[in-house]
């Protein structure tokens, strides 16, 4: 069989490899991974499957093959694509392991419509073709379809049917014939471990010794990480499919026996999906359709049969009629040629589903060689395959994966109770109608600061992120709303979801008087002992030899100089540092590499912080504090344990939105003391809280970059404009060669003006230059200092000059917007700095 077109990406030419590894699950993703792996070099490859190869029993073995690529994820959207790329290049007896039928979504009510709308955005802002339909070509396009029902559709030719166990059989031949083993009917039965790295699996037919075990197991994932000690955040639920008598319809198979020939269809409006089952001898087909508008099944890992004890396989569960009564209802009457027809057979499939809905990929940290290729579907699995096959051969991903990343769940939020809650929430809302800034109603009030009560007080409205509440502004601050200075423009029901006017009301009285913010989520690292400075030099990009008292801002970077994170590292004492970090993966990073002698902690939770921000801010803090807080005494970017009132805190002269202030950080047993002590003192000086909406704005004002949105691994300093935090003269650190080796950026991050101030976008929509989409949106939001929206975009570095005229795609509609200079509020610094 010839190699495909499209390669894994690595070090093809390199001299084999010694690890051993393992894999566990010889599904799609087990397979995928086996062969990524051996196009990487690595020849001592065993793949172990609890069943036989050619259908393991696992949810590859059931699962129908739909591939829509575009996901409100751009990183999702590039494992679908190259899933596609690489399943069309496979064929098996002459057989693609790709079949480009096209997909198609209807749309049934007007909230359906536009949300294809901006699904449309989405799909050309990430690289994929599509084109919104009318009625009628929808009919066209899927005949079976009663254009009367559907309001409209959006078709992507490019999507269709993966052949899953084609594209097994053919990634098994191919990494066979590098120097793979593949296993079957081993029942994995223990994994040993020793100085707490993993050593071997045990199976009912053997020992396998493993420098590195991966667990593709599907929904076993959790039973797997049992034995290994690794908790899997992973909830097995049952999916019906079921499928029709046969139709004479679709009489006849398609070209080369294929099983379908007429697009994909999803009408998630009653959470549906259908697919054609044409008859290879070319007699009468039939119609598979998926459901989840039924009751959660959750199902226990533990209780589902071995392969030879299960009436089909393990994981086809009997079919609940009555589960799918409704749908089948809804079905008749949007294809009313099935009126005549019945349900012939079904089946209740099981899938992984996590508290977000996304896959778990990565080395755990409690096991070092242990690898979770987990939660992964049909739809993504050789993207994410090949996610985990650099993160073994090269330690960094093409893609980047921290939304994928296995250590990205707080402690808080990796609770059974916490994960089978959340992953009821991720299976209910598959096909929803899903904000950007829409909470999750189940687990909620999980993590609240020390300041939750004053603020519930206040009347806060709470969004959710890291199991934090969060609040995005305040009910007690609507009075202030009569007296904005500048008129708001109008939104348009989409962006104003989650939104209150009453945050500009708070963003004016940040810039004008003072704001207390709660940034108590904001994840805080303890690193000390002999050593923590050479370091945290050698991990991060600027120079931290400064005095204790110091604050710097400063980058992660990994090997090929992408951006991990940023971090604020503030200097406490000769061997204490306390860092502002991002996500739990920044403290797994900083541990595996911290030397004997140093540690690294998470401090967040014994923790709070208060911003106090604005131009009276020092006029609230100085008369409560025995330190000096004047601008000569307490310069910008410093750091000084102090009191406020009667609360030891370590105050930061830092400011992520631009006007004067300090963040309080405090132990948590004493937060709600300094919370009251700042408000009761600062009602003279009309203080308010503010929220996180605010926050935002005030931040895009200022050109503040934000990690996760607005760079990322695949992004470097120089293209995100931040490279002034790095300082090569230091001394080497992780991420110099590669940076030095670099040419000309060829991209940039870019700030946006909307040239009319009443137009809004919110974020990943697709950027036009002369007419062609040529970036993307990061973030955005409306600026009320500058009154107009503010959007950060990624474009070509050729149009990276201000004055460049560009448009945004919002919902359809193109809107113009200006490359603009930065920051776009106060470029002097002269607020900050008084």
């Amino acid at each position: 069989m010839p190699e495909p077109a499209v390669v894994p990406s690595g070090p093809h030419a390199a001299p084999p490899r010694t690890e051993r590894v393992v894999i566990i699950g010889a599904g799609i993703v087990g397979c995928s991974l086996a062969d990524e792996l051996t196009a990487r070099g690595w020849r001592d490859v065993t793949v172990l499957e609890q069943g036989p190869l050619a259908a393991p029993g696992g949810s590859t073995s059931h699962a129908p093959g739909l591939v829509f690529r575009t996901n409100a994820s751009k990183t999702m959207t590039q494992y679908a694509r190259y899933t596609v790329e690489k399943f069309s290049s496979l064929t098996v007896d002459g057989r693609s392991c790709f079949l480009p039928v096209g997909g198609l979504e209807v749309a049934s009510t007007e909230a359906r419509r536009l949300d294809l709308h901006r699904k449309a955005g989405l799909a050309a802002a990430w690289g994929v073709e599509g084109e919104l339909v009318g009625p009628a070509r929808c009919a066209e396009l899927f005949p079976l379809l009663d254009a009367g029902t559907v309001l409209g559709g959006f078709h992507t030719p490019g999507d269709g049917l993966a052949r899953a166990q084609l594209a097994c059989h053919a990634q098994i031949e191919r990494a066979r014939r590098r120097g793979a083993r593949f296993r079957d009917r081993h029942t994995v039965t223990g994994i040993e471990r020793e100085g707490g790295r993993v050593t071997r699996v045990v199976t009912d037919r053997g020992t396998f010794p493993a420098d590195h075990v991966v667990s593709a197991a599907g929904f076993w994932g959790p039973v797997i990480g049992a034995m290994a000690g690794v908790d899997v955040p992973l909830l097995p639920l049952a999916h019906q499919y079921a499928k029709t008598a046969p139709l004479q319809e679709l009489t006849g198979a398609g070209p080369d026996g294929a099983e379908a020939v007429r697009p994909l269809l999803r009408h998630q409006d009653h959470d549906l999906y259908y697919r054609e089952h044409l008859d290879p001898a070319g007699g009468p087909g039939r119609i598979g359709i998926g459901t989840y508008a039924h009751r959660p099944l959750p199902v226990d890992p533990y209780a589902v049969p071995a392969f030879d004890e299960a009436p089909v396989m393990p994981s086809s569960l009997p079919f609940t009629a009555e589960d799918f009564a409704p749908s089948w209802t809804e079905t008749r009457r949007v294809l009313p040629r099935l009126a005549a027809s019945h349900v012939e057979e079904g089946f209740n499939g099981v899938f992984s589903f996590t508290p977000d809905g996304m896959p778990l990929l990565g080395e755990s940290r409690a096991l070092r060689g242990f690898w979770l290729a987990e939660a992964v579907w049909v739809t993504h699995s050789a993207g994410a395959a090949r996610a985990v096959a650099e993160l073994m051969t090269e330690g960094r991903t093409t893609v980047d994966v921290h939304e994928c990343d296995l250590h990205r769940f707080e402690k808080a939020q990796r609770s059974p109770a916490y994960v089978r809650e959340r992953g009821v929430s991720s299976f209910v809302e598959v096909y929803d109608v899903i904000h950007p800034l829409q909470p999750s109603e189940r687990a909620r009030a999980l993590r609240t600061s020390p300041f939750y009560p004053r603020q519930r007080e206040l009347g806060a409205h709470f969004l959710e992120s890291g199991g934090w509440e969060r609040p995005h502004w305040y009910e007690a601050n609507a009075p202030l709303v009569a007296d904005l200075k500048g008129e708001l423009p109008e939104r348009d029901a989409w962006s104003a979801q989650h939104w209150s006017p009453i945050a500009a009301a708070e963003a004016e009285v940040t810039r004008e008087r003072v704001a207390l913010y709660d940034m108590t989520p904001l994840r805080r690292l303890e690193v000390t002992g002999p050593g923590s400075l050479d370091f945290l030099q050698r991990m991060t990009t600027n120079n931290l030899n400064k005095r204790p008292g110091s604050v710097t801002y400063t980058l992660l970077l990994d090997e090929a100089g992408g951006i991990r994170s940023d971090l604020t590292a503030a200097r406490l004492g000769r061997d204490r540092w306390q860092l502002g970090a991002n996500t739990p993966a920044d403290l797994d990073w900083l541990i595996r590499r911290a030397p004997e002698g140093v540690q690294v902690r998470d401090i967040t939770s014994g923790t709070c912080c208060v911003g106090v921000w604005g131009p009276l801010a020092r006029q609230l803090v100085q008369p409560l504090s025995p330190a000096d807080l004047s601008h000569g005494a307490f310069g910008y970017f410093k750091a000084r344990e102090t009191y406020v009132g009667h609360v030891p805190v370590t105050a930061l002269r830092v400011s992520y939105v631009g006007e004067l202030g300090w963040e309080l950080y405090a132990d948590a047993d004493v937060g709600l003391r300094l919370w009251d002590t700042l408000w009761e003192a600062g009602q003279r000086l009309g203080v308010i809280a503010a929220g996180r909406s605010a926050f935002n704005s005030l931040r895009l004002e200022k050109g503040y970059r934000a990690w996760g949105a607005d760079m990322t691994t695949e992004h470097t300093p120089e293209e995100a404009g931040v490279s002034f935090a790095v300082r090569p003269s230091k001394g080497d650190f992780v991420g110099l060669d590669a940076l030095a080796a670099r040419g000309q950026a060829a991209r940039r991050l870019v700030c946006l003006t909307l040239d009319d101030p009443a137009a809004l976008v919110m974020g990943s929509e697709p950027v036009h230059l002369d007419g062609v989409v040529a970036g993307y949106v990061t973030s955005a939001g409306y600026g009320y200092s500058v009154g107009r929206c503010v959007a950060y975009a990624w474009l070509p570095a050729g149009a990276a000059a201000p004055g460049t005229a560009v448009s945004v795609e919002y919902f359809g509609e193109k809107v113009a917007a200006t490359v603009a200079a930065e920051p776009l509020f106060d470029p002097e610094m002269a607020r900050i700095r008084r």
